[in-house]
């Protein structure tokens, strides 16, 4: 009886096991016919093995082997049948198109859409093939390498993103996606290759990555919130920037924004506030940089009311309708490459509030002079260290 009652048991136990690991599946995209030649386009194979992996109800691995794609634009959308994560494996070298007919004025080259519980990761790379766009006159419109839209609990690891053609991640409308050991990188001057692109999107993580190209390193437009920046190398680049802001009527506010232990080098902003000057109303509040290390750093803090991307600029003299307050800089010390460290560009017409720098020291590495703050229409207080000193206005002196 005991032998038989133990039989039974294991035997369930094996029954058990094995429905449970029958819900496991890998999709593999040479199964669907993927060509290795780095030639050959594998959109058709990629979104066959994609639309399988997205209706099997259980685990899906969709996995993309060791070897060389050519991949043309490409869509991947949703939603999708399986209760736990799609896990999207990249272990192969991605190549985009470089004939402007397969490209230009295309938003992404690849691109998710409405999918819930996602996984992108593997030690492979994406590789935009920028250097075919950047001067390219007839592309009004430059694809972003990875696009996330719609997109509701995903994790991004380990990806490596190169030269993309436009921004390499844009991030728009999606919720609670984390970013963990990416690295990205492009020419210093790739124009308008940011590396991770969010808007209109809430409960962003980005940790523990390294990014240098031509533009900024992380940018947050409006309806950016609750965003948890730690662990970031940038540079080359143009900084960690909010905005540009009131650009559109209407724009939902930025807030919540938290950037923390980062390490910027010899890029052409450090921490940056941008908005357009005229502009709609709109709000960046909430708002914390600390811990933070500059090397060579032109403008090491940056906020940017009259920000306008040509020359001469034909608002300079009117005012931004963007309101920021609540902003604390913390524990921020390094080398500015150039004298002026610290510059707060507020709007005359609503200017900045609330304003708080703590231990902040940041040294010129010139020769003509030591480092100093500009501000106009800055209102808060600098406790701590104050190097340089801070020409903060209290509340008190702009009432008086």
């Amino acid at each position: 009886m005991t032998s038989k009652y133990y039989f039974e048991i294991a035997f369930i136990l094996i029954l058990i096991f094995m429905c449970t690991n029958g819900d496991d599946k890998v999709f593999n995209v040479l199964d669907y016919g993927a060509n290795t030649d780095g030639e050959t386009d594998n959109s058709k194979a990629f979104l066959s093995a994609w639309m399988d992996a997205c209706q099997w109800d259980g685990q899906a691995k969709l996995l993309i082997p060791l070897g060389e794609y050519m991949l043309y634009a490409t869509n991947f959308s949703g939603p999708c049948k399986g209760s736990s994560n799609l896990n999207f494996q990249i272990q192969g070298n991605i190549k985009a198109p470089i004939d402007p007919k397969l490209f230009c004025n295309k938003s992404f080259w690849i691109s998710f859409q409405n999918v819930n519980n996602l996984e992108i990761e593997g030690d492979g790379i994406l590789d935009g093939q920028g250097v075919y766009a950047w001067n390219n006159s007839q592309c009004n419109i430059r694809p972003s390498t990875l696009a996330l839209d719609f997109i509701e609990n995903a994790i991004v690891r380990d990806i490596h993103s190169i030269n993309s053609k436009g921004f390499q991640i844009d991030v728009f409308r999606s919720n609670n996606l984390t970013f963990s050991r990416v690295n990205i990188t492009a020419s210093e001057d790739s124009p308008n290759t940011d590396g991770i692109h969010i808007g209109f999107s809430t409960n962003i993580n980005i940790f523990d990555s390294v990014i240098g190209t031509g533009d900024d390193c992380i940018s947050m437009i409006a309806g950016s919130q609750n965003i948890n920046i730690s662990g970031v190398t940038c540079g080359p680049g143009h900084g960690i920037s909010i905005g540009s802001l009131g650009n559109l009527p209407n724009e939902d506010v930025v807030k919540d924004i938290r950037v923390r232990n980062c390490t910027l080098t010899a890029t052409q902003n450090g921490v940056r506030i941008k908005t357009r000057a005229p502009s709609d109303s709109g709000s960046a509040t909430t708002i914390s940089f600390e811990d933070i290390i500059m090397n060579d750093v032109r403008n090491p803090i940056f906020i940017d009311q009259h920000y306008c991307t040509s020359r001469p600029c034909e608002a300079i003299n009117e005012e931004s309708s963007v309101q920021i307050k609540d902003v604390t800089f913390n524990n921020i010390e390094g080398t500015s490459s150039s004298i002026v460290a610290i510059t707060l560009n507020c709007s005359a017409t609503y200017p900045c509030k609330e304003i708080k720098f703590n231990d902040i020291n940041l040294v010129y590495n010139g020769l003509d002079g030591h480092a100093i703050s500009s501000c106009d229409n800055a209102e808060g207080t600098a406790t701590g260290k104050e190097v340089p000193p801070s020409c903060l206005k209290s509340t008190s002196d702009s009432s008086a």
